[in-house]
Formats: C-alpha cells, structure tokens, sequence
C-alpha cells in the first residue's frame, strides 16, 4: 500500500483514481486491512424491498389513511406506545414487518466477507435482522430488532411472529397479561447498551471502516463514524453522505454491486 506523508496529500491521491484504480485501491485496503467493519444503514436494505426512512419515497414520507395527524416519528415512539398503544401497534404491524423479505446482495456479500475473514463485523442501525438471515455471525443492531419482542411487566421473551401475528390491538403477554413490545428502539428511548458498546469497541480496534446505505444524519450512526481514528474510510452510498471529507474512497453506487466487485 502508498505510504503518505500527510492526510492531505493520501486525500488528493484518492480522489485522483480512475474507477477501476478505486477497486483496486480498496482490495489493497482490505487486504492489509487487521480489523475492517462495516457500519450500514437503511440503504442497505432497500434492495431487498424494505424502504429507507428520509428519502423521496421513504417510510416518513407516507402519510398512509389513518396516520394522517401524526408524524410518524411520533408513530415510533416510547410516547406513542405508553400514551397511545393501538395505534402504535396498527402502525408497527402495517409499516415494519419485514418478515417476508430476504437477504440481497449486500447483505450475502458482507457476510461472505466476514466468513473469509475479510471483515470482523458489522454494525447496522436496520431492525430487519437481514444480516442475520444471510448468514453474518458478528451484528450489532444498535437500533434494535423486530426479531424479538419481550413483556414490559415479566420480562418474557416472545419471537418476531408474535406481535405481528397477534389479533388483539394491543399484543398481551400469555404469562402476566401486560404489554409485549418489540425489542426496537423508539424514539425517546436509550439506545440498547450491549450492542452499542460493542460498536464501540469494534470501531476503535477497526484499522478500516466501510461506511454504507447511510447518510449519517441519525445521531448514533455519526457518533460511531466520528469515533473511528483508523487508516482508511470508505463510503458506499448513492446519495450524498457526511465524511465525505474524511474518506479515502467514495463510491455513489448501489453498496452490492460495489461489495461484489470486490469479493
């Protein structure tokens, strides 16, 4: 790999590669790479039929019959569900069930590149649970999941079918009788400590960082970037991202076909 005797001059070679000398550049990282992690967002997943939330045809962007006077940034909150528990569930049940969908080629790359040791891990702030069906083992799900739900009350664990299956506006807990929630975290909410902490300490022992489907507008997701201090960033997203500035390699390509170049 070039060596650089400073940022600025490793920035102004980047940015000088042709596409192909991109590729190449970013096998090179990877290569060298001790730790690489890949840090995603809803655009990983919209190839797979699941919409991303900010986008022109996003899920905030919907104003669906019956949700009409609220936001749905309300729709997804702790508020929501204590104040207004029906209809938070007749939204969680029409707007995220995900159930159905299946890994694309992002997701099946990424965890390709995990079992060849090319990547340690990944950290997502999708609930889908898409990297787990493709088969990648280490997944930090920093915004939670819809694969498993629990009682508020008795803590007992129910699997991702139950509140999407239940007939009553307000799934009950068979034990206690209380609220089973999904284990999703909503507006208002702390984000889940395990997972995040080991984002953390994946992103601080990370030497390379892919950064993809996510403009790093959410909090959680930009705090992680900002934390990385390795060698080499690189962004995979259609649309414009934060870093920019940051990275070494920016790719406006779908993140599947960039990852599958590189495989």
């Amino acid at each position: 790999m070039k060596s650089f005797a400073s940022d600025r001059e490793r920035h102004k070679y980047y940015n000088s590669l042709t596409e192909e000398q991109k590729y190449e550049a970013f096998c090179d990282m990877l290569f060298e790479s001790e730790s690489t992690v890949f840090l995603g967002g809803a655009g990983v997943s919209t190839e797979s039929g699941i919409p991303d939330f900010r986008s022109r045809n996003g899920l905030y962007r919907k104003r669906p019959k019956g949700f009409l006077r609220y936001k749905p940034e309300y729709l997804l909150s702790s508020e929501c569900l204590q104040r207004k528990p029906e209809l938070f569930f007749d939204y969680y049940r029409k707007n995220l069930d995900a159930r159905s969908a299946k890994p694309n080629g992002a997701h099946l790359a990424l965890a390709q590149m995990e079992k060849s040791g090319r990547l340690t891990g990944v950290i997502t702030q999708n609930i889908d649970g898409l990297h787990q069906k493709a088969g990648s083992r280490n997944v930090q799900e920093i915004h939670g999941t819809i694969r498993k739900n629990h009682c508020v009350s008795c803590r007992a664990e129910y699997d991702e079918n139950f509140i999407f299956d239940s007939r009553d506006p307000v799934p009950v807990c068979p034990v206690c009788g209380r609220t089973v929630r999904p284990d999703v975290t909503l507006y208002g909410e702390f984000l889940p400590q395990p997972a995040y902490t080991n984002a953390i300490d994946m992103i601080g022992r990370a030497d390379t960082l892919i950064i993809g489907g996510t403009s790093l507008e959410v909090g959680s997701a930009a705090q992680l970037a900002h934390m990385f201090h390795g060698r080499h960033m690189v962004i995979i997203n259609k649309g414009k991202t934060k870093m920019e500035g940051a990275a070494d390699l920016v790719f406006r390509d779908s993140i599947s076909r960039v990852l599958e170049k590189i495989l």
